[in-house]
C-alpha cells in the first residue's frame, strides 16, 4: 500500500489511533500506584503529530486534563528544542501554566520514532497524591508553597533515566514510592502507545503520520465549523456565584457565536483569590471548550482541530486567568464551574439544549493521618496520605433526570470505599445517596451523597476540605428548583469550613453531605409515575412528593404500601 490512501483506509486508521490511545490509558490505569488514577480515572492520554497537534485522545480520562494537555506538547517541543529530541527520550513536567493547571498533575511526553525518524509524540497526565509543600489544598498564598515544581525537562535522555531528578523528587514528597511508581507508570503507558502506533504504521505501510493527520484534522475542523455555522449567530451573557475560599467569587462570561468560531469572554469575572483556588487560563479554556463541544458536537472526536474553533478570553490575573506565582492547587474548583457559567449564557442562544446547574466541582477531600498525639499511640499507628474523589449530583437535563453522585463536568469516577480504606488507616463509616437533594423539576436533579469519615484506632488526622456549594447551591433552569447545598461538620456538631486544612482529634468523625443537582422545568409538569418511582426508590420523601410535586395523600399511601409489600413501582 502506498502513502496515498482511500478515505475508508484513513477512517480505519483514525479508529485504530483512538484504540491505540485507549490502550495507552488502560495501561496507566493498570500500573498506576495512586488510587486517584486506578479507581477514579483521573488521567488523560493522547497521540500527537510532529508539530505537537493532538490527533486522538483516550475515552478514559478527564476533559480538564486532556483539553489542557492538547496545548502542552507544543510547550515541550519549544522547551526541549527539536535538535535535542532523541529516540528513547522521556520528558516530564508539572508546570501549572504549561501543563494542566496545578503542581499535582504530572505530564509526561515521549517522542515516537519509526525507522529512525520522528513521527509523533505520546503524552499522558495523572494526578498524584502528594507533591510536597503544604499538601493538596487551598491554604497556600503562592505556588511556591504548594509543592515541588518540575520544569519541562528530560526524565530520560536516550533511554537513561535521570537519577538525580528522581532523588530530588523523593526527597521532597510525603509518598515517594507512590509518586515515583506513578512516574514510571506514565512512562510505560506512553511506551505502550508507541508500540501500538508502530504496529499500525507497519500494517498500513506508513513512513509518517502526515496523511492521516491531515485527514483527521481537516475533517474534524470542517465538521465542527458546520455545527457552529448552523447556530444562531448572536451573543449572550451568563453569570454565577460560587463560595470561593472565604469570600464569594463571580464568574461572568459572554458567549458569542461567530460563523466559524465561538468565543467565551470572561471579562468581569472576579480577580485573584489570596488562596489556592485560582485557575490558570489553560484549565479554564479546557472546560469552556468542553462545555460547548459537548453541547453542539459531542460525537465529533476530540483533537486539536475540533477544539480550535472554541476560543476563550479572560483578563490577566482574573480568577480564570491566574498568572505565576498565584496559588493554584485547587484550580479544579473554579474550573469545574466554568461549564455551568458557559451554559447559563448558551441557554439564551439555543434554548432547551443544556442542563441545569449541578454540583460542579468534585467533592474531594484528603486525609493526612498520623499517630495520635493526645495520648500514647499503638506501635502499629502510622502516617499516611489518603485522597478520595467523590461527587454530588449532576443537573437535570431537558429530557432526562440528572445523574446521582456523578461527576460532571470532570467525568472522573467515585472511589470505592474498599480502595480508599486500603490506601491508609482511614474508615468510611457512611456513604449513601442523599434523599431530597436533587432539585425538583419536570426533570429532577441528580442526588448528592452522605459521607462520614474517621480514622482507625490510635490515629488523629487533618482533613483538607475541597468543597463548594455550601452557600451557593446549584440553580434550577427554566422553572426548576435548586439542589441541596453542601454541609460539613464533626460528629459532635462542631462546625467545619468547606475549604482548608482542619484538625480532627482522635475518635472524632467528619460528617458530610454533598450537593444535589438542580431541576429543569416546572415541577408541576413532572409525570406522576416518575414521582411515584422516586418516592418508592427513596430518592424523595413523602413530604417532598406532596409539597414539590403535589402528589396526593392517597397516591403516597399506595406507594408506601407497595414498598412495604416488596413491590417495585
Amino acid at each position: 500500500m502506498t502513502q496515498e490512501h482511500s478515505k475508508v483506509a484513513y477512517q480505519v486508521m483514525w479508529n485504530r489511533l483512538i484504540s491505540v490511545v485507549e490502550e495507552q490509558a488502560q495501561a496507566l490505569v493498570r500500573t498506576a500506584f495512586s488510587t486517584s488514577v486506578r479507581e477514579a480515572g483521573d488521567l488523560s492520554a493522547g497521540v500527537y503529530d510532529v508539530q505537537g497537534q493532538m490527533l486522538a485522545q483516550a475515552v478514559t480520562g478527564t476533559p480538564g486534563h486532556v483539553n489542557a494537555m492538547a496545548d502542552a506538547v507544543a510547550h515541550f517541543i519549544r522547551r526541549i528544542g527539536r535538535e535535542n529530541i532523541h529516540d528513547g527520550d522521556i520528558y516530564i513536567t508539572n508546570d501549572p501554566w504549561e501543563g494542566t493547571g496545578h503542581l499535582h498533575d504530572i505530564t509526561m511526553v515521549t517522542p515516537s520514532f519509526h525507522n529512525g525518524a520522528l513521527v509523533g509524540f505520546f503524552a499522558c497526565t495523572a494526578h498524584i497524591v502528594d507533591i510536597g509543600g503544604r499538601g493538596f489544598g487551598a491554604d497556600a498564598a503562592s505556588v511556591y508553597e504548594e509543592g515541588l515544581y518540575i520544569p519541562i525537562m528530560k526524565f530520560a535522555d536516550k533511554g537513561v533515566v535521570d537519577e538525580t531528578l528522581t532523588r530530588i523528587i523523593r526527597g521532597n514528597v510525603r509518598e515517594p514510592d507512590q509518586l515515583i511508581g506513578d512516574v514510571y507508570a506514565l512512562a510505560t503507558c506512553n511506551e505502550i502507545g508507541h508500540r501500538r502506533l508502530i504496529d499500525m504504521m507497519k500494517e498500513f505501510d506508513l513512513v509518517d503520520l502526515n496523511g492521516i493527520a491531515t485527514f483527521i484534522l481537516d475533517n474534524s475542523r470542517r465538521a465542527t465549523i458546520e455545527r457552529i455555522a448552523a447556530l444562531p449567530q448572536q451573543s449572550a451573557e451568563g453569570e454565577m456565584t460560587m463560595d470561593g475560599f472565604d469570600r464569594p467569587i463571580t464568574l461572568k462570561v459572554k458567549v458569542t457565536v461567530m460563523g466559524d468560531k465561538i468565543i467565551s469572554d470572561f471579562t468581569g469575572s472576579s480577580g485573584l483569590d489570596k488562596k489556592g483556588i485560582n485557575c490558570p487560563l489553560v484549565y479554564a479554556k479546557a472546560y469552556a471548550c468542553y462545555a460547548l463541544k459537548v453541547a453542539i458536537a459531542p460525537e465529533i472526536p476530540n483533537n486539536a482541530a475540533s477544539l480550535a474553533p472554541f476560543e476563550i478570553a479572560a483578563p490577566e490575573n482574573s480568577i480564570v486567568n491566574a498568572l505565576h506565582p498565584a496559588p493554584v492547587a485547587l484550580r479544579h474548583i473554579v474550573g469545574h464551574f466554568v461549564p455551568d457559567a458557559v451554559f447559563n449564557a448558551f441557554d439564551k442562544i439555543v434554548p432547551g439544549l443544556v442542563p441545569a446547574e449541578g454540583a460542579g466541582c468534585l467533592c474531594n477531600f484528603q486525609v493526612s493521618l498520623r499517630p495520635r498525639t493526645d495520648a500514647p499511640a499503638p506501635t502499629t499507628a502510622r502516617r499516611s496520605e489518603v485522597l478520595t474523589f467523590n461527587s454530588g449530583g449532576s443537573g437535570a437535563r431537558p429530557a432526562h433526570d440528572g445523574l446521582n453522585a456523578t461527576a460532571f463536568p470532570s467525568g472522573v469516577m467515585t472511589m470505592p470505599i474498599e480502595a480508599t480504606e486500603h490506601a491508609g488507616p482511614v474508615i468510611i463509616w457512611r456513604k449513601e445517596l442523599r434523599p431530597d437533594s436533587g432539585g425538583a423539576g419536570k426533570t429532577r436533579g441528580g442526588l448528592g451523597q452522605y459521607m462520614e469519615v474517621g480514622a482507625q484506632e490510635g490515629h488523629e488526622f487533618d482533613i483538607q476540605a475541597m468543597f463548594d456549594r455550601v452557600d451557593h447551591p446549584a440553580r434550577g433552569r427554566r422553572g426548576g428548583s435548586a439542589g441541596a447545598p453542601t454541609t460539613i461538620r464533626q460528629d459532635d456538631g462542631s462546625a467545619m469550613n468547606g475549604k482548608g486544612k482542619q484538625f480532627v482529634a482522635h475518635g472524632r468523625r467528619v460528617v458530610m453531605a454533598f450537593p444535589g443537582g438542580a431541576g429543569y422545568g416546572d415541577p408541576s409538569e413532572r409525570s406522576v409515575e416518575l414521582v411515584k418511582r422516586d418516592l418508592a426508590r427513596g430518592y424523595i420523601s413523602a413530604e417532598t412528593a406532596a409539597n414539590d410535586y403535589n402528589l396526593s395523600a392517597a397516591d403516597i399511601a399506595d406507594v408506601e404500601a407497595a414498598v412495604a409489600r416488596g413491590e417495585m413501582i
